[in-house]
């Protein structure tokens, strides 16, 4: 399928863990330390939170502030209503790794993850857990033995789907009443898990490396493809029936937009801290799809 895209926004270090709400689009932007906002045309652009550790994932409580991972400190901080940070969780302990993207389901709980090894430094790779926190602020383990724990929704019958990066897969899992994860299971499979933990070798053994993702109304997943330079949609059981591919790399996406059909690309020309960091050369890109965004994504 073709699709036409356009620039939303430009001169950025490293956009990341798109959001739509309240009729904008929302995103992080590693190395400039920002949490932004703009309008769906990249119009009226607003410095929403500045995080020195930082930013990552966000998401909302349920009376309306902003959660935001800071990497670095690995800590989830709380925008209270009068735009001031507070620290919601330190989940410093169960880290090994900076903390990436995190979800928060319509209770208020969040579920982080976190790289498992310095993929900055090249590393071996190790598999981690991903932690949920409460909405009173309290940490537990949700998971182990994931590979690099990525982007993640919740879909509307109460599934946690989660991007393993360097697993070649997205695992599913069922959420109880009080938040604990049952009944994993592996939601779509691209490849066999790298067999190697030297980081060139794992890496040459992705077919996917599933980054940021966002829910259709179909139950379908866009994934950011993070090693493939496209964006593409996966059907539970690991179908890939549709792609985008805007010629730079793709690390992260949402749909939104007025009526739900516009899907955002966090984009750049690669994901390394030393190319990025120096330069402004990462956008957020935006195409339309035939689907629509789940109200529950």
């Amino acid at each position: 399928m073709s699709h036409e895209i356009s620039t939303v926004v430009d001169q950025m270090s490293f956009t990341e863990c798109p959001r739509w709400r309240d009729g904008r689009i929302w995103f992080a932007d590693f190395y400039t330390c920002r949490v932004l906002s703009a309008a769906q045309d990249g119009s009226d652009r607003r410095t929403e939170a500045e995080v020195p550790g930082q930013p990552s994932g966000l998401g909302w409580l349920p009376d309306g502030r902003l959660l935001i991972v800071s990497q670095h400190d690995r800590t989830i901080l709380r925008r209270e209503t009068d735009g001031t940070l507070a620290i919601h969780a330190d989940i410093s302990s169960y880290a090994l790794g900076h903390l990436n993207d995190m979800i928060v389901d319509s209770n208020g709980r969040a579920y982080v993850g976190n790289f498992g090894f310095d993929l900055m430094a090249g590393e071996p790779v190790a598999s981690t857990s991903l932690v949920r926190v409460d909405p009173d602020g309290t940490t537990a383990v949700a998971a182990t033995d994931l590979w690099f724990p990525n982007g993640a929704v919740v879909t509307p019958d109460g599934v946690l789907l989660v991007d393993e990066t360097f697993g070649n897969r997205i695992t599913a899992f069922d959420i109880t009443a009080d938040g604990t994860l049952t009944n994993r299971r592996t939601w779509a499979a691209f490849g066999q898990p790298p067999q190697h933990s030297a980081l060139d070798k794992a890496m040459s053994e992705l077919v996917v490396a599933p980054d940021g993702c966002t829910l259709d109304a179909e139950g379908c997943l866009w994934v950011a493809d993070a090693i493939g330079g496209r964006a593409v949609r996966v059907r539970e059981g690991g179908e890939i029936v549709d792609e985008i591919v805007p010629g730079t790399g793709v690390f992260a996406c949402a749909l939104g937009g007025s009526d739900g059909h516009t899907l955002f690309l966090c984009v750049a020309p690669d994901f390394l801290e030393a190319n990025r960091k120096p330069v402004l050369e990462a956008q957020i890109l935006a195409t339309r799809v035939d689907v629509p965004a789940t109200a529950h994504a």
